[in-house]
């Protein structure tokens, strides 16, 4: 829409560029403003276009000059400047007949569109994917109270007790992901290889505590999200260790989430009911390694 005393102002987000359209009337009241005291920017960038007679001045600034600032937010990137009107004083230097003004200017620009060339086409993907490729995802894994509804304030736990472990991911940005735990190891040191050790989750998401006799070890399903894994551990510790203190590192891994779990890709708990593996999703041949302890 070109600039009019309606629309005084008018701003054009390119592709490497910003160009603001102004018209002298800024402020719709028939009276020109002057060219010269029109700034864009903290920088003070002049118009690259203007003249006396014209009643439009033109402004066009890279993304990154004139002072313009970036914002990051979850689905943009906002690159921020303002247009400045600051009026020399004419004529009585005691009276002003106009004010100052500063129209604040942003242009948004979306971060989760896929990109792609028509002069490349053999190896297309979506943006979105190659940026979840790159960047780290950050992991987390906590212990929660018996709801499952906070995180547990207290690490200490008493024998018979059931600790209740939530695995998590961070998805923003990102393609839909399902998270997994492919191993959990209980050591007496923070060495996840020191000795003795007990490996409750192992062969890439089985829950082998569960099979022993006085054991209810499971993966809870199903699950919250996609990228949330919850799983319940009997209380335990080493036997003979009079500091009563156990460490856990678990190794946790994402597939994307319309993938289909498979061996590698799993959370499988036993069922002593029916003295079987069954996965928390996918087909239950997935389970099948972890009776043979080979995945």
């Amino acid at each position: 829409q070109a600039a009019a005393p309606l629309h005084p102002v008018t701003v054009q987000c390119q592709e490497a560029q910003v160009v603001v359209t102004v018209h002298r009337d800024l402020f719709g009241t028939g009276r020109l403003v002057r060219a010269m005291d029109l700034t864009l920017g903290s920088a003070g960038c002049p118009p690259a276009a203007w003249s006396a007679v014209e009643t439009t001045v033109t402004f066009v600034a890279g993304l990154h000059e004139c002072g313009n600032t970036l914002r990051v937010t979850p689905d943009a990137l906002v690159y921020s400047t303002s247009l400045n009107y600051k009026p020399v004083l004419i004529g009585s230097p005691v009276i002003i007949r106009t004010n100052p003004a500063v129209v604040p200017i942003e242009c948004h620009y979306p971060r989760r569109d896929n990109v792609s060339s028509h002069g490349v086409k053999p190896t297309w993907v979506p943006f979105q994917l190659t940026m979840s490729s790159e960047e780290k995802l950050p992991f987390s894994l906590r212990l929660m109270n018996d709801d499952w509804s906070a995180e547990r304030v207290s690490p200490t736990f008493q024998l018979g007790e059931v600790l209740h472990f939530q695995a998590g991911v961070n998805t923003e940005n990102h393609a839909p992901l399902r998270l997994f735990v492919d191993t959990c190891v209980a050591t007496r040191t923070p060495d996840r290889s020191s000795s003795p050790q007990y490996a409750f989750i192992d062969f890439s998401g089985c829950l082998v505590d569960g099979q022993l006799d006085d054991s209810t070890s499971t993966f809870i399903s199903p699950r919250p999200r996609q990228d949330v894994l919850q799983f319940a551990v009997d209380a335990f510790k080493f036997a003979g260790d009079p500091n009563n203190l156990i460490y856990i590192t678990c190794h946790l891994k994402v597939s994307l989430a319309d993938q289909a779990p498979d061996p590698l890709n799993k959370a499988c708990s036993f069922n002593k009911t029916n003295n079987l593996w069954a996965p928390v999703e996918g087909t239950w041949d997935v389970c099948s390694c972890c009776e043979m302890r080979r995945c």
